[in-house]
């Protein structure tokens, strides 16, 4: 986080900037941080103010947030109230990381408090009584009080000099850099995260492959009792007249072996002969289903769990490289706070494409109408699995964008793995845009009529499932 230099720093060098700016644009990309686009004749600067903990900071940037789909309700406030105000001034309260905007707008005067004090690091609104209208952090609590600044703590780290003073002939150098410092801190704690998921999931899917190779196995040594069971059946059927009913076994001669001798063959005495023997032919057919179906996928699976196993061992040992990942998905990882907040504020099932894209899924009829008709927009993409009962999906995409093609198949696999089709593990997918997409009449909620469809043929991979569970935020 800032000391109280830092934040000094940094005032002198933007307070001219703001002053005199409108605030155009207001967004809330994660629990904590707060986007403010001023505009100023000739030109729109972006000020970025944080409240976690760990990087409370306040500065000026130029890289544009990945935004949750429904912004936060902090947010949806400062719209209200705040956006199209004045700033009429910006500056540091006290000697202390405490920076107050004091702005001029459609409601009168109106004052944003910053403090980037660490573990009580909080964004305020205050009216011009300066009462506590609206908090960041601890919502509500304060609400109505009269504001009084967090007691001042003069700590050795406060006083030391400015880690982001002011060097070379940048415009805004102090930004830049405090800006180039936190988002490769970010990043590197994206692929911390990253790699923390890929260890979770890799030793959740070694434990359940080691359970299903351990039953396949079992169901083989099951089988495999079935083996001499053809030549039963054999000797059973050459001597089908002599078999009497009721009998619990039979000795015979086995003419498949050289040396011929006499073996006792058990049989079930409520069945006839031929029901006996066709129970052997029965088992013997188990038997060479389990070689030919069961040693394979043993073996494919024993390779993938090796693979595993090594990829386990280099993350263990710190040698682990996580594959290249696109920049809109590192993105999302550095938001990982903006998604799983999200998911708690509604329903749907919430994934993330490969491509890093936001993807929602109806549990259930209710809410596949409130999906599609409720937080879906027009050109969003609608999927859903081609006659039968199924999720509606939605993939959120700006206007005039085409989905990616992982993107789609990503989508796709998820309208099939929640419809009725599962059971096949493939099956068509239809998706268009959601304008589209209208309420059947008369129908039950979810029922719908679609035009402009277009459709793809999936089957189901358990890889891009499992990369969509790891990147995701499905229901818990």
């Amino acid at each position: 986080m800032l000391t109280v230099s830092d934040v000094t720093e940094v005032l002198t060098e933007i307070s001219p900037l703001l002053r005199g700016g409108w605030i155009q644009k207001i967004q809330q990309p994660t629990d904590h941080t707060v986007v403010l686009d001023v505009r100023v004749p000739g030109q729109t600067h972006r000020l970025l103010i944080s409240c976690h903990p760990d990087t409370a900071r306040v500065h000026l940037t130029t890289h544009s947030p990945v935004n949750p789909p429904t912004p936060p309700p902090f947010c949806q406030f400062l719209r209200a109230h705040v956006q199209g105000a004045r700033i009429d001034d910006i500056r540091q309260i006290g000697n202390d990381r405490i920076v107050e905007l004091e702005m001029t707008g459609k409601e009168g005067t109106r004052s944003l408090v910053c403090e980037l004090t660490g573990n009580k690091a909080n964004i305020l609104v205050l009216d011009a009584e300066r009462r506590v209208l609206r908090e960041l952090s601890r919502q509500h609590t304060r609400a109505g009080q009269a504001y009084a600044p967090p007691p001042q703590r003069n700590t050795a780290r406060d006083t030391v000099p400015s880690r982001f003073a002011r060097t070379g002939g940048d415009m805004l150098p102090v930004s830049e850099t405090i800006d180039a410092h936190y988002r490769k801190q970010e990043t590197s704690r994206a692929v911390d995260r990253i790699q923390e998921d890929r260890l979770r999931v890799l030793k959740k899917t070694l434990k359940k492959e080691q359970r299903l190779i351990a039953a396949w196995r079992n169901d083989l040594s099951r089988a495999t009792a079935y083996q001499d069971y053809a030549r039963y059946g054999e000797l059973i059927k050459a001597n089908l007249s002599a078999i009497t009913k009721g009998a619990d076994h039979m000795e015979m001669t086995d003419y498949f072996d050289d040396r011929l001798p006499t073996i006792t063959i058990p049989l079930d005495p409520i069945k006839s002969a031929q029901g006996n023997m066709d129970d052997y032919f029965r088992k013997h057919c188990k038997y060479l289903a389990a070689e030919r179906e069961l040693k394979p996928r043993i073996e494919r699976a024993e390779h993938g769990l090796e693979k595993l196993r090594q990829e386990l061992t280099h993350i263990e040992q710190g040698s682990w490289t996580p594959p290249a990942v696109p920049p809109a998905r590192l993105n999302m990882a550095v938001h990982k706070e903006l998604r799983t907040t999200d998911q708690r504020r509604g329903p749907f099932r919430r994934f993330t494409s490969t491509d890093g894209l936001p993807i929602f899924v109806g549990r259930n009829a209710r809410e596949n109408d409130e999906l599609t008709f409720g937080l879906a927009k027009s050109d969003d993409l609608w999927l859903h699995a081609r006659g039968t009962p199924g999720s509606h999906v939605v993939v959120r995409l700006g206007k005039g964008i085409d989905p990616p093609p992982e993107t789609l198949r990503d989508a796709a696999m998820l309208a099939l793995l929640y419809s009725d089709l599962k059971k096949s593990g493939k099956g068509e997918v239809i998706y268009t845009r959601r304008k589209w997409v209208k309420k059947a009449k008369g129908q039950a909620p979810g029922a719908v009529t679609v035009t402009q469809e277009k459709s793809l043929y999936v089957s189901l991979d358990k890889t891009r499932l499992d990369a969509l569970k790891t990147r995701g935020t499905s229901e818990r």
